[in-house]
């Protein structure tokens, strides 16, 4: 591990910084904006590897066009104070034109994985994220890749990604870090005013009441589908866009809970779309 932490922004500056450091090698795909969620993926890293990179880039080609990319939350030099005290050895702080040079044409596309849940909502979501992943991947070469469980069904895109693709990494997935209310951890969570933020906290009590029935004995998913639907209505503020109860693997919707299963939603909250999920079994 290197006594101070290197920033960089080429790739040649990010290659040359790379022979430094030593094997085995972590790295913890970010957008900035950094909370304990972020901050937990760099800790687990830093057990489990040598050394630790970080990136942060906002990845304009993973919004849609009515969405949030200009007003997405940035602080970079708080980011990177944080970044140093979690110990990181690399930091990557790439710019749209070293990610996405003049003429750039290629994209990596995972394709039944993306189709439900949040492909379905964001068309072209995954793309942007798998693309954008893959030339971190190709760029780092690290040996271990650290994800957050919040973002479930990217978590899954992204195994399959580094599977079908045969890259030589070890897809980390950790266990979504929570407020102390159980509102998970994000980054988007500051667009929330007083009265928005006491309403989010509808999305950890629909999954809690639909894995208490899973724990009480329920097995039809229809059944838990519609505890977290009827759960999430009882909120004024709130506006459900899916419910699902999903294979965790294929990501399939379920008629019988059997095997590692994902509850998942999306819900508006006034204007700020939020997800969240459970993993059963």
């Amino acid at each position: 591990m290197s006594d101070s932490m290197i920033i960089v922004t080429t790739l040649q500056e990010l290659w040359q910084a790379l022979r430094l450091l030593d094997r085995p090698l972590g790295l913890v795909p970010t957008m900035g904006y950094l909370h304990e969620g972020h901050l937990s993926l760099v800790q687990r890293a830093r057990q489990e590897c040598a050394s630790v990179a970080v990136s942060i880039f906002v990845n304009p080609t993973q919004f849609g066009p009515n969405e949030d990319l200009s007003r997405y939350p940035r602080n970079i030099e708080r980011d990177l104070k944080l970044l140093e005290t979690a110990c990181a050895d690399l930091v990557w702080l790439p710019t749209n034109e070293v990610m996405y040079p003049t003429g750039f044409q290629t994209w990596v596309t995972v394709e039944t994985l993306t189709a439900p849940l949040e492909g379905a909502m964001r068309p072209g979501h995954f793309r942007g994220v798998t693309t954008v992943v893959s030339k971190l991947f190709n760029a780092v070469r690290p040996d271990k890749a650290y994800f957050g469980q919040k973002d479930a069904q990217q978590a899954a895109v992204i195994r399959q990604m580094t599977n079908d693709l045969s890259y030589p990494i070890e897809v980390i997935v950790c266990p979504t870090v929570r407020e102390p209310d159980g509102l998970a951890m994000s980054s988007r969570n500051s667009y929330l005013n007083a009265e928005e933020r006491r309403a989010a906290t509808v999305l950890f009590r629909a999954l809690s009441a639909a894995q208490q029935a899973y724990q009480n004995g329920e097995r039809n998913a229809e059944t838990l589908r519609r505890i977290m639907r009827e759960t999430v209505q009882t909120e004024p503020l709130a506006r459900l866009q899916y419910v699902s109860c999903a294979d965790y693997d294929t990501l399939q919707e379920l008629e019988t809970v059997s095997g590692k299963t994902l509850l998942s939603m999306a819900v508006f909250i006034g204007n700020t779309r939020l997800i969240d999920n459970f993993v059963l079994g």
